[in-house]
């Protein structure tokens, strides 16, 4: 009787449920990951850091009930990354550079930790593709938003009070997204 209840307690976990495969894990930057090229025409950036987040998912169909497996990968790519070493007067600046850069990072994964909770929340229909979509567009806008308001507010590291105002927030953000994958 017990391993009945068990088996369609999986069962309607499987069938109701949407999953995440896998996701990257947090990471520090270093100077050593921004290996691309300095574009010509760079002006007075420093630095670039270039990553991004997509989705892919493979759908279950039982009676109706769709379940979603999501991969949403965070992708730093450390060839379309830079550092103008050349403006880098000193080992503090770089590490300015590198704590501004992180800040980007850290919108990135913010960005693939709520996508993964969303998507996996929602109870989809046989209309799941653009129900998935939907959702995947309405986060991206979020945090390119977020992405252009970090720069023009820090002024590209620029502005030290506004630099340090933004980092306490993205802690804030990242603590509290730690919390929610931790169930707290």
């Amino acid at each position: 009787m017990m391993q009945r209840c068990v088996k369609v307690v999986l069962m309607l976990v499987m069938l109701c449920g949407s999953f995440t495969i896998k996701a990257q894990s947090y990471r520090q930057l270093t100077p050593e990951d921004f290996t691309g090229q300095v574009p010509a025409g760079s002006g007075f950036y420093v630095a670039h850091t270039s990553c991004n987040v997509s989705m892919r998912y493979n759908v279950q169909n039982y009676r109706s009930n769709y379940r979603l497996t999501f991969f949403i990968p965070l992708n730093f790519n450390p060839e379309r990354s830079w550092i103008n070493r050349k403006m880098i007067t000193n080992d503090d600046m770089m590490k300015e550079v590198i704590h501004h850069e992180q800040g980007h990072y850290v919108i990135a994964f913010l960005m693939q930790q709520e996508l993964i909770r969303e998507l996996n929340a929602f109870h989809y229909t046989g209309d799941y593709q653009r129900q998935a979509n939907n959702i995947f567009n309405r986060i991206d806008d979020k945090y390119r938003r977020m992405n252009a308001d970090y720069d023009r507010e820090t002024m590209h590291m620029q502005d030290r009070k506004q630099q340090a105002a933004w980092t306490n927030f993205l802690n804030r953000q990242l603590t509290e997204s730690n919390s929610l994958v931790m169930g707290r």
